[in-house]
């Protein structure tokens, strides 16, 4: 059995990122007798400069990208459409902010000491798109960690501290000097990259290829 390390550059913010995953999740199983692969997140901040408070999503996107109405109903619609695809819900219906996830990447790095990085990272994206929660509130990130069996006190130590910002930091620099401006982005064993939301089946095909030049 190949073993695949796969390192995905994203953000909780990113539909994407959790459309993208799904859809490799799904490649892994149906490969699941050929490759094992070890899976690590990678720090990624698509709004940088976000106030603590957040923004209206509709708002946000409105200003950032220029979307009119009927753009952004679009968008929803085609969003929607690929999370069910692969198997992930999206709720479009209620009040979603857009918010800096700085935070949420410490917590990750940390998690990642914990071998819970993973199961973080997927609450995460369920309590932003599906649930609807205001990741920005510490006790709703608290709430998350607790969830998946990580130390709540713990957590808070690291919110109230410093604790895991220059690790962040120095992974999102080292991103950075490779290149990579967009989210999801799957660096695959450290050498090959797929970019944004790909269906299953490009997971299959690039995995198989990989082995077949790595065994030449």
């Amino acid at each position: 059995m190949k073993k695949l390390k796969i390192d995905i550059v994203s953000d909780v913010m990113c539909p994407w990122c959790i459309i993208g995953y799904k859809n490799l999740e799904s490649a892994l199983a149906q490969l699941s007798d050929k490759f094992d692969a070890e899976i690590s997140w990678k720090p990624f901040e698509l709004n940088p400069d976000m106030p603590i408070e957040g923004q209206d999503l509709n708002e946000h996107l409105a200003q950032k990208y220029g979307l009119t109405e009927a753009q952004g109903d679009a968008n929803r619609k085609h969003i929607l459409e690929m999370g069910e695809k692969a198997g992930f819900t999206f709720n479009l219906d209620g009040n979603r902010i857009m918010i800096n996830s700085f935070d949420l990447h410490r917590l990750l790095t940390w998690a990642a000491t914990e071998g819970k990085q993973t199961e973080l990272k997927l609450a995460f994206f369920k309590a932003h798109f599906t649930d609807l929660v205001y990741l920005n509130e510490q006790e709703s990130q608290l709430n998350v960690v607790q969830s998946v069996g990580l130390d709540r006190d713990r957590a808070k130590e690291i919110l109230d501290s410093g604790e895991y910002f220059q690790a962040v930091r120095s992974e999102q620099n080292a991103l950075q000097q490779m290149g990579i401006t967009s989210v999801p982005t799957f660096i695959i064993n450290d050498e090959y990259a797929l970019t944004g939301g790909q269906p299953s089946d490009a997971f299959v095909q690039a995995f198989e290829q990989i082995a077949e030049q790595d065994s030449q």
